[in-house]
């Protein structure tokens, strides 16, 4: 089932290395949790180099790129992150009010970013903690970059029925 409501919007939350390795899951689970901001999607992922490239393509030409790719694909913290698909009436707004300035130093003291973000010294890239989607254009991109239909509890997004010849992993 599609979700029929307009004004139902979905974003993507990404909890970020740093915040995995320095425990911080639930605080800021936490800090997100509304009656209003549902998760109709989550799972842990290593993030390879082509999905963080992927993610943040918008990001190529700045200075920082290999950096941030480092920071996101666990070299300097966990090798993973959690992904977050979060549905409800302005989402989007609700939760980048909580997530806060992108750059920790101006995140209000009461947001995840200002909390728990730092700036890495050595390498000037600003370790917040959280990604958020910034509108719903790039909501959906990047929900599709992370997730595929069936990992999300109703197709949020039209879908189609695809044979591919992909190679999968199975248990033994």
């Amino acid at each position: 089932m599609e979700t029929e409501n307009k004004d139902i919007e979905h974003t993507l939350v990404i909890i970020k290395p740093d915040g995995i390795s320095r425990s911080l899951t639930g605080n800021i689970l936490a800090m997100l949790s509304h009656p209003e901001s549902i998760i109709v999607g989550a799972k842990v992922v290593k993030v390879t180099r082509e999905i963080a490239i992927a993610h943040y393509a918008h990001l190529k030409e700045k200075p920082f790129f290999d950096e941030l790719i480092d920071y996101i694909t666990g070299n300097w913290h966990a090798n993973r992150v959690i992904c977050l698909v979060y549905e409800g009436n302005d989402v989007i707004q609700r939760v980048r009010n909580i997530a806060g300035a992108t750059n920790p130093e101006e995140a209000l003291p009461n947001t995840i970013r200002g909390k728990y973000g730092r700036i890495h010294s050595k390498t000037g890239v600003f370790e917040n903690t959280i990604h958020c989607s910034e509108n719903k254009s790039e909501a959906e991109r990047e929900i599709k970059l992370w997730f595929r239909p069936e990992e999300i509890v109703h197709n949020i997004y039209p879908v189609e029925s695809k044979t591919d010849t992909l190679e999968h992993l199975y248990w033994k």
